[in-house]
């Protein structure tokens, strides 16, 4: 089990930028295919909102992997009194 935590603890910090890049991207588009200014005024407005939100979800995602990387998530409590 704990072999699966740190494999899927590297796909997190991997998935993490990759969104980002990925909302960018689309972002880009959708912007790009904007027609009148108005459009693309409120269309940027509306991706600037959707990744702004993104990124710290994103990097909370990458901070998770990584300690589930780094093996902190391998001993886990089975009730508050082994806090």
């Amino acid at each position: 089990m704990n072999a699966l935590k740190k494999i899927l603890g590297i796909v997190w910090v991997v998935l993490g930028p990759v969104i980002i890049l990925f909302l960018i991207a689309q972002a880009m588009d959708k912007i790009s295919l904007a027609t009148t200014s108005i459009d693309r005024m409120n269309t940027s407005l509306q991706w600037g909102i959707i990744i702004l939100i993104f990124i710290p979800i994103c990097a909370g995602l990458m901070i998770f992997g990584l300690y589930s990387f780094k093996g902190e998530y391998d001993q886990l409590p089975g009730s508050s009194d082994d806090l």
